[in-house]
């Protein structure tokens, strides 16, 4: 199995493949909205916009398994990614990102990091994952990793 043979469901409920983005760069975080971290939307949306048109995207998956900081509907999601951080990037469906009703893209992404670029368990909300446009895992970021720290990574694989 490889990370394109991932079903996930856009956050408007439309199944699709992460196939759909082979030959693309990934940038793949497990986001929530009401969470100390919240504000690396904002520097997610600054890295979609300055390199989407080179083949990089931006995958948001929302989750509430930490300290319940993600408690909307996916409706309500949505509407406040738009409003407060005018994020474009595409957004799925809320997830489990771990235990045992983990989506099958995180058990993914968990396993199959090389090291030393394995952080373990994820740990909390805005773990990022990036992605080679043959699908191969890079380097996975802790939750604390800015967004504008992994720019030069995404430049190298855009290059």
């Amino acid at each position: 199995m490889s990370l394109y043979d991932i079903e996930v469901q856009t956050i408007k409920g439309v199944t699709r493949s992460l196939g759909d983005y082979a030959g693309k760069v990934l940038l793949i975080v497990n986001t929530a909205s009401a969470c100390g971290l919240t504000p690396h939307y904002k520097g997610l949306q600054s890295l979609y916009e300055k390199y989407q048109d080179q083949g990089l995207v931006v995958l948001g998956f929302p989750c509430n398994q930490f300290a319940g900081q993600e408690p909307g509907s996916n409706e309500e999601i949505q509407s406040f990614c738009e409003l407060n951080y005018n994020v474009t990037f595409p957004l799925f469906a809320k997830v489990d990102v771990k235990g045992e009703n983990a989506h099958p893209l995180f058990t993914y992404l968990v396993t199959h990091t090389p090291e030393p670029y394995r952080t373990g368990e994820i740990e909390w909300n805005f773990v990022k994952w990036l992605v080679d446009a043959e699908g191969n895992i890079v380097k996975q970021y802790s939750a604390r990793t800015e967004p504008a720290e992994i720019a030069p990574d995404i430049e190298a694989l855009l290059a």
